[in-house]
């Protein structure tokens, strides 16, 4: 059990039942194996459009099937060709919100598999992450809408995936109403999330 950050040989690759063992107060995500120490607790801004966002979603989706959670939220993305052990699965990610539909992908250790939506606050000091790492794996894992949410300059980008593809829908600012991608009859009225 490794019980520091520092304990970490950051130079090698780790599997989910590696991360599963980690006891330390620093929050990590695995991205196809290797270490990243996330941003400190982000935030009061960046809580006060997660919890507004969420309850948009959370409001919606009461008895429905489909299901909306926050970080932390350990999310487990897999290459669909290999076995889903823990000792298999090398990303695990803890997005801002996700909502899912498959009620089989949910269990008491989080999400196995692709979210439906995926809503990612970018915080400062973490934009190039979110646009370029976190996008390719989540186009490459099948996540049919994802939302980047600039809190600085209250714009909210959506992408929505096309043949496994991202494809770039709009930029929404402040006062837009964004249509969900995935759920034909809910609008998000973004003057009331930020």
């Amino acid at each position: 059990m490794i019980t520091n950050f520092n304990q970490l040989d950051i130079a090698k690759q780790y599997t989910y039942a590696d991360y599963l063992t980690w006891k330390f107060s620093e929050r990590v995500e695995l991205w196809k194996g290797w270490v990243l120490k996330m941003s400190p607790a982000p935030s009061s801004r960046h809580q006060t459009i997660s919890i507004n966002l969420a309850t948009e979603f959370k409001n919606y989706l009461r008895k429905k099937t489909c299901r909306v959670f926050a970080a932390p939220f350990d999310v487990r993305l897999m290459d669909t060709k290999k076995p889903t052990s823990d000792t298999e699965i090398l990303t695990v990610v803890q997005p801002d919100i996700c909502v899912i539909c498959d009620e089989q992908k949910i269990d008491e250790k989080g999400c196995i598999g692709s979210p439906d939506l995926i809503v990612e606050i970018v915080s400062k000091g973490n934009t190039k992450k979110e646009l370029e790492t976190k996008f390719a794996l989540y186009e490459e894992n099948g996540v049919q809408e994802y939302w980047i949410v600039q809190q600085g300059d209250e714009t909210v980008v959506v992408f929505d995936l096309v043949d496994n593809k991202y494809q770039f829908r709009k930029i929404y600012s402040n006062d837009s109403i964004i249509p969900v991608g995935i759920f034909k009859d809910l609008e998000i009225n973004l003057a009331e999330i930020f």
